[in-house]
């Protein structure tokens, strides 16, 4: 690399004048190019580069040079294993990257990228294994030999070989059953030790590729658990020794800047990764029990989320129906259902629908879910006094057009949504109800004017998700009459119907089930509803008045996703209550 002048002389510097610096091209040649990126916009290297007059390689070290990285050439060295070990092969590939020396005073650790941008895998490294990281560049295909030869993919180690390596793990075993008489110096060596950290990477990076939603690590009296929850259900790991529970906990803590010392106050954190490319974001949440910390991580993986109404489920009518509401230019609109049932997916596609220059959309949330361009998003701080209800009026001299509120916890939140609804804004919020009709009771409850509620609602839409049927291993079957009937059908009721399920397959995890879909109660308010909300009438008759106009059950829904094959019985009365006759 004679003709590489020092990175410090080119940092900073145009490539076009880096790359003559080292003699790999001409001024005039660096002129053509730029002729040619004023007619065929696009990065100079790579014009350059198909212009025959650079090599992809010699670009790569000149935008090295560019942000003061050095090059290196992975095949001229041999990397101890003891530095290969530091790193798990899963993330090596996860994020191509390749350790190539390791100070244990200054604990900084070298590592080669294939690509000089990628500075998230420098910023993760330092998340999720605690290294001071100093980075050079290699070319793709040299990071590729060096990833085959010393990272091969069959030797990956896997969660379970990990786990049992743990158990034999002495600097570990040695603070079994020590509870609170651990100090903090032995907190931080747990938290550091190698093991621990590639233990949470693994889970974590698992966890993202098998598109779970939320992972569990549970200390009981006799063991230590690790769940996934996976299409709204939870599966259960290979479950470490008991004694590394505390290390776990330490090591997640760390990563999310939460207090070690603390072990008797719940605290909450989040980690920011991006894993291939995708920014991934970890809600932490640490929980002190009688056997030591839970802590739930909470994965939004913004890549994964399709903030798109077309996608989340709803039939062609209900559609049409849901953008009339949505479009309205004032009222309130209310997503409804139990935790975990996709009502924040449901509004967020809704309110990126609406999202233009001429509409300012603000939101009120806890926590803020996903971020989304164009939109003011807040977040709720209670324990500053910063509530739904002091947002809401803040808002309202904000000049929104339309305003999200969380969810409606209490008579004062409520009255503001109301409020703003009355001077010409559109309110969209959620509630904790079963269905649509039972939120009418539930606002009244909380207090609510029966007056405001029909000047205000528009409409009310209850939803949950059911698992999708994997499509890799769809099968037809015949239910028997005990499923039928679980469903209040008789065999003459879906004589010709086809039924499916999934028999379980590698792609599925072997579950049958792969994704979600919605399924809905759509209640759109009119005079007739209005009057008899207005008479004080139960659940059970705004019910029967809805039905009749149209209105399709959660549960009627979930059968006509049955009969078009993408969901199971089973999933459905899971997912549904029976029909409450009124």
């Amino acid at each position: 690399m004679a003709d590489m002048p020092a990175v410090s002389q080119l940092k900073g510097r145009p490539l076009g004048r880096i790359l003559i610096k080292m003699n790999k091209v001409t001024r005039a040649q660096v002129s053509e190019a730029l002729e040619l990126q004023k007619k065929k916009r696009g990065p100079l290297g790579q014009l350059l580069v198909e212009l025959g007059y650079v090599k992809a390689e010699d670009v790569n070290r000149a935008l090295a040079a560019q942000v003061g990285m050095e090059s290196i050439r992975l095949g001229d060295i041999d990397i101890e294993k003891s530095v290969i070990d530091l790193i798990p092969a899963q993330m090596a590939h996860t994020y191509r990257i390749v350790p190539t020396e390791y100070d244990r005073e200054t604990h900084t650790l070298g590592v080669a990228l294939a690509s000089p941008d990628n500075f998230q895998a420098t910023d993760d490294l330092k998340t999720l294994m605690g290294f001071n990281v100093v980075a050079r560049v290699t070319t793709p295909d040299d990071m590729q030999a060096a990833l085959n030869r010393y990272y091969p993919e069959e030797q990956a180690e896997t969660i379970g070989e990990l786990i049992s390596e743990m158990s034999t793990d002495e600097a570990l075993s040695k603070h079994a059953d020590r509870g609170e008489s651990i100090d903090l110096a032995e907190l931080q060596e747990m938290a550091e030790s190698n093991t621990v950290k590639k233990l949470v990477n693994l889970v974590l990076l698992q966890a993202i590729k098998d598109k779970a939603s939320d992972v569990h690590f549970e200390p009981f009296e006799d063991e230590f658990k690790m769940r996934y929850r996976i299409d709204g259900v939870l599966f259960e790991m290979v479950p470490p020794p008991k004694f590394v529970a505390m290390a776990v906990a330490s090591r997640v803590k760390v990563m999310a800047g939460l207090d070690i010392a603390e072990r008797r106050l719940p605290q909450d954190g989040r980690i920011e990764l991006l894993v291939e490319k995708r920014p991934v974001d970890l809600r932490v949440s640490v929980l002190p029990t009688m056997f030591g910390e839970s802590v739930v991580l909470r994965v939004l993986d913004r890549a994964q989320v399709n903030l798109d109404l077309e996608q989340v489920g709803f039939r062609e009518e209900e559609l049409g129906v849901f953008r009339q509401l949505i479009d309205k230019p004032h009222g309130i609109v209310i997503v409804t259902g139990p935790t975990g049932s996709g009502k924040t997916t449901t509004l967020y596609s809704a309110l990126r629908e609406l999202n233009s220059p001429e509409i300012k959309i603000l939101t009120a949330e806890d926590p803020v879910e996903y971020d989304i361009d164009g939109m003011i998003q807040c977040q709720i701080k209670s324990e500053i006094g910063l509530t739904f209800a002091r947002l809401l009026r803040s808002f309202l001299r904000q000049d929104p057009d339309v305003i999200l509120v969380g969810e409606i916890r209490d008579l004062e939140t409520a009255q503001i949504a109301v409020q703003a609804s009355l001077t010409g804004h559109l309110v969209f919020s959620t509630l904790h109800t079963n269905d649509a009709p039972s939120s009418i009771a539930r606002l009244l409850d909380l207090g609510m004017e029966a007056f405001l509620i029909t000047a205000t609602l528009e409409g009310i839409l209850a939803q949950r998700l059911v698992r999708r049927i994997c499509t890799n291993c769809k099968e037809e079957y015949k239910p028997t009459e005990q499923q039928l009937m679980e469903l209040g059908l008789l065999p003459e009721d879906v004589a010709g119907r086809v039924f499916y399920y999934g028999a379980g397959c590698d792609y599925c995890n072997n579950t049958g089930y792969r994704g979600r879909l919605g399924i809905f109660e759509l209640m759109v308010m009119d005079d007739e509803l209005r009057e008899l909300i207005m008479n004080q009438g139960s659940t059970a008759v705004l019910r029967n008045a809805s039905r009749k106009r149209g209105m399709r059950t959660l549960r009627e829904s979930g059968l006509l996703a049955i009969y078009d094959g993408v969901t199971t019985i089973e999933e459905v009365v899971r997912e549904t209550l029976a029909e409450e006759m009124g």
